[in-house]
């Protein structure tokens, strides 16, 4: 036969659910062109280039 789930309180719930608070800080690196800290395996969005080549044309105000 069927039980009914018990109650899930508020802070075992909560706790659950504060697990994505304990994700670390991703991973950066720094832009081989200019310097500038940004996502491994990205393009850089400061200069424009990747691995030293200049992918995107960016403009500069």
């Amino acid at each position: 036969m069927a039980v009914p789930k018990g109650k899930v309180s508020k802070a075992r719930r909560n706790t659950r659910r504060s697990a994505v608070s304990k994700l670390e800080m991703p991973a950066m690196s720094v832009c081989s062109n200019c310097g500038a800290i940004k996502a491994p395996h990205k393009v850089c969005k400061k200069c424009g280039f990747y691995k030293g080549v200049a992918v995107l044309k960016i403009e500069e105000d």
